[in-house]
């Protein structure tokens, strides 16, 4: 830090308001309150200058705001009271009959489609609820293929390559679009999922032993149980020839 540099520490006023001897915002004592219908009537004395005067504190009226509420299809309108000088932003966060709800449009009295904007000017506020996120499946069975969605945690995550349940059935997510690409392995949040790829995982079956080798393979693994002596299916063993024989050479007797 150059030497020429001065830090200023921030001045924190206590009940600042205009004093009209001083012409600028200093701290006032409070020396009496009167409530006046919503809003109260307070004199205080300027501890600059110590003039005393009145400062009338009045809230903003309130005004009513249609809100139309969205969550996944269904759309519900409800009529909200706000003070008129409350400001309201897209993107802002609000609480509604116990449910999370982001703005997602402002439109003022004018018909225009703003950002931001005080409530006395608004005409009507689309939100979308933001704690539940409805996400778009398409289940793959066979050559087979369905539409479904499924409403979630906004907070919820999946993983491509892995098994969920659904409709009580064990699916494998294929392929995971996000709009801007897809992942096959990646974990995605639900809010960023635009489609997930369900393919019906292989039953059992599936990897049951063909061969006689794959089945010693599997009893040795311990997938058929436990058999410390394995039998060869009998459709496995050719006519005429003993599974159980010795395969070993006869040793030849020594001449005399």
């Amino acid at each position: 830090m150059n030497e020429d540099e001065v830090w200023e520490e921030e001045e924190v006023l206590d009940n600042a308001t205009l004093c009209p001897s001083c012409d600028e915002m200093t701290a006032h004592e409070i020396l009496h309150e009167k409530k006046v219908g919503n809003g109260a009537d307070f004199k205080v004395r300027c501890t600059a200058c110590d003039r005393v005067h009145t400062v009338v504190f009045r809230p903003p009226p309130p005004t009513n705001i249609p809100f139309i509420l969205t969550d996944g299809p269904q759309s519900v309108r409800v009529v909200l009271v706000v003070d008129a000088d409350e400001e309201f932003v897209v993107g802002d966060v609000f609480e509604e009959d116990e449910m999370l709800w982001r703005i997602h449009q402002i439109e003022r009295r004018d018909g225009r489609q703003v950002t931001a904007e005080t409530a006395a000017s608004i005409a009507r506020i689309t939100a979308l609820r933001t704690d539940m996120v409805r996400v778009k499946l398409t289940l793959t069975r066979g050559e087979d293929s369905t539409p479904d969605v499924i409403v979630v945690p906004q907070e919820t995550t999946f993983t491509g390559s892995h098994l969920m349940e659904h409709n009580g059935e064990t699916w494998r997510i294929r392929a995971i679009h996000t709009g801007t690409g897809r992942t096959m392995r990646g974990t995605v949040e639900a809010p960023d999922i635009k489609r997930m790829y369900l393919h019906e995982p292989p039953k059992g079956e599936h990897f049951a032993p063909r061969t006689p080798r794959e089945r010693r393979q599997a009893w040795k693994e311990g997938r058929l149980g436990f058999n410390p002596n394995p039998e060869r299916p009998k459709e496995h063993v050719k006519k005429g020839v003993n599974p159980n024989a010795n395969r070993g050479r006869s040793k030849k007797k020594k001449r005399k």
